[in-house]
């Protein structure tokens, strides 16, 4: 079980206002260039029509099974991918038309934490030259000041100065994945995208990171997203919550909301799945049965209609909107 510090709980409120992030009808799709009968899909949908906003100051969480498209959605508004279409406001300004040299300043305000804390650290490379890397891309803390700041970063996430001259074979996953978040913070970004950034840790380590990027959130006033498998981590770190199925958003809602009062019969299903470790304790909700559907040929209508308990003939034809059920909550779900 993650246990989250009350002090940095307390600090949850978000500055709400402008939306400093602002998708609309965002799709990424991926062409199959070969060994595709004709007439079948023209590419994988991995996002399809997805619109949400995330606060000033808010970390929002996004949750879903495997191949959901989470992943897929965060590296898009980075631009790290091309979206087919759609639009990406931040802080007003749409990103998906901008070039090259002109996206380049907004690099550093958006960063990203990667799942995998040994892969996204160059094994060549030591502490000090992977965080500086970035400093030096975009022209910050020069000469001296450089190792200063390194310094700082690495204070800053719990490690020590000295920890720079070493490498990341030399370091636990939970130190590497602190090496991560101080290389993301190095260029004071105000939003990040948290690629499943504790799902390849240790349960108790994991905690530790969720309590690290929560009291860094408080600290430095930061926007995030955060992508996760484990609805528990999600629940403790996050204001509000998006749930994808398949390309497609499901539900979002505030998160004490969404736990307590699912709309939707997919998030009931995630909830249900989640592991109970009292084992006399009942279940209320049905686990998910079946597998996601390939998203190079999803099903009509609603995409989670195949593995849906209450999906009837008339969920094969309609794409259900996603509209508001509560205050700040909304469902895609003709039936409900």
């Amino acid at each position: 079980m993650i246990h989250v510090d009350p002090a940095t709980a307390e600090t949850r409120a978000p500055t709400m206002g402008k939306p400093l992030l602002d998708i609309r009808n965002l799709r990424r799709y991926f062409p199959l260039q070969r060994g595709v009968p004709p007439g079948r899909a023209i590419g994988v949908k991995a996002v399809d029509d997805v619109s949400f906003t995330i606060g000033t100051g808010e970390v929002v969480g996004l949750v879903g099974e495997s191949g959901s498209g989470k992943t897929t959605v965060g590296r898009t508004i980075l631009r790290l991918k091309q979206p087919t279409s759609g639009e990406i406001f931040f802080d007003g300004v749409d990103l998906v038309p901008l070039e090259t040299a002109a996206m380049r300043p907004y690099r550093k305000q958006m960063q990203i934490i990667f799942q995998d804390p040994y892969g996204s650290l160059n094994p060549r490379m030591n502490v000090g030259r992977i965080i500086g890397e970035a400093l030096g891309t975009h022209g910050l803390a020069p000469g001296s000041a450089r190792a200063d700041r390194i310094g700082e970063l690495l204070l800053a996430v719990g490690l020590r100065p000295e920890h720079m001259r070493r490498y990341p074979h030399e370091f636990s996953g939970g130190q590497r994945q602190r090496i991560g978040i101080a290389r993301a913070l190095a260029v004071e970004p105000r939003f990040i995208v948290g690629d499943e950034p504790v799902s390849a840790l240790d349960v108790s380590v994991q905690a530790q990171i969720v309590n690290l990027l929560d009291d860094l959130r408080s600290r430095l006033s930061l926007t995030m997203l955060f992508i996760a498998h484990d609805l528990a981590v999600v629940k403790h770190i996050s204001d509000r919550v998006i749930v994808m199925y398949l390309g497609r958003i499901m539900e979002i809602a505030p998160v004490d909301a969404l736990y307590s009062s699912p709309r939707h019969p997919y998030t009931e299903a995630l909830l249900a799945s989640v592991p109970v470790p009292d084992p006399r304790a009942r279940r209320n909700r049905a686990p998910l049965q079946g597998d996601i559907p390939s998203p190079m040929n999803p099903p009509s209508g609603c995409v989670f209609r195949t593995r849906c308990p209450i999906a009837t003939d008339e969920c094969a034809k309609v794409v259900p909107p996603l509209e508001q059920v509560a205050p700040g909550h909304f469902k895609a779900c003709i039936r409900r």
